[in-house]
């Protein structure tokens, strides 16, 4: 009888396509960060949202969420401990707060003097022993990723640290940064990146710091008349996640995904200067905003005003850990 094997055959072919639609769905990682998708941070992000499906055989999908799309910077970490989102990129100064005070190391006016003594940290010893602190937090810290060095920017010239004086300026929530800011004599005023345009065009405060990128892609040179090219201060991020979700990762996806942040991590910290000039040139070209090269002396002014705070911070960030970093970079504070 042909009826049988008829339905026999329908049958398998029936349990074929079921066997196919049930196949594992890729696992989903939330990857959220507060800034746009074309900077340095957010084209990194996007690279290794393609590489980790590329090296995974899309088992595991990465959706990225650029903007503060979906949390503030106030508000993501507590979003990654408790899983709502899986991996975050925020700026080292937001682990402070946390309780890991060894990330604002970073903050210190003039520590590193270019990217060279920077990735000797970032990427030496003392980077991975920083990074390890976040594991009693609940997070897996898997690299830094570098923006750039952060300028001032206000709606009046700047050209001597007595400029500054009594303006109200922008920073992350960092005691670092609120003591860098008193040692010029302005007012720190701590905000949330996504609120700080807002906050310049209205008059909320007067100024603010950022390297080139981040000036430029969120407009704020539109809002801000003047620039001037300190170069003060390390702007980076730390891309990290949640614990248990790593750890419950298969072996070889989990390695998988390691391969896939080097990759991202080379890119990132490759393309940050030259992201950094092109929006430089962008500023400049759209002549809004006037910029302002300090001569050596004038910005010697502002390493003898600012480096102070080294010491200052000592108690907070370490002593032992602000030596080390002198050490392996050859900074001499002493000899300004």
């Amino acid at each position: 009888m042909k009826f049988p094997v008829l339905m026999l055959g329908l049958a398998l072919s029936i349990g074929a396509l079921t066997g196919a639609d049930a196949a594992e769905p890729p696992i989903v990682i939330k990857f959220s960060h507060v800034v746009a998708a074309d900077t340095p941070k957010g084209k990194a992000a996007d690279f290794f949202a393609k590489r980790a499906a590329e090296l995974t055989g899309d088992k595991v999908k990465v959706e990225v969420y650029p903007n503060s799309a979906l949390y503030k910077d106030k508000e993501e970490l507590e979003a990654l401990q408790i899983g709502a989102v899986q991996m975050l990129a925020p700026s080292l100064a937001k682990f402070g707060p946390l309780g890991v005070k060894d990330f604002e190391a970073f903050d210190l006016p003039y520590i590193f003097g270019d990217y060279d003594d920077l990735h000797t940290v970032t990427q030496g010893p003392i980077g991975a022993a920083i990074l390890k602190k976040l594991e009693a937090k609940g997070i897996v810290g898997l690299a830094f990723w570098d923006n750039g060095f952060k300028s001032f920017s206000a709606k009046s010239p700047i050209k001597t640290p007595a400029d500054m004086k009594g303006k109200k300026f922008r920073i992350q929530s960092s005691k670092v940064l609120e003591e860098q800011m008193r040692a010029l004599g302005a007012l720190p005023q701590v905000m949330a990146f996504s609120e700080v345009y807002q906050a310049l065009d209205t008059g909320v405060v007067d100024g603010t710091e950022n390297p080139p990128s981040n000036m430029f892609t969120q407009k704020m040179h539109e809002v801000q008349s003047n620039l001037i090219m300190t170069q003060h201060g390390y702007l980076g991020y730390a891309v990290i996640v949640n614990k248990k979700f790593w750890d419950g990762l298969p072996a070889p996806l989990r390695g998988q995904l390691e391969q896939a942040m080097k990759e991202s991590t080379d890119l990132a910290n490759r393309i940050a200067q030259e992201e950094n000039d092109r929006a430089l040139e962008g500023i400049r070209a759209s002549g809004k905003t006037a910029i302002y090269e300090p001569t050596a002396q004038e910005k010697l002014a502002f390493k003898k005003q600012l480096v102070p705070v080294h010491k200052t911070m000592e108690g907070r960030v370490g002593k032992d850990l602000i030596q080390s970093i002198y050490e392996v970079t050859g900074f001499k504070p002493d000899s300004l």
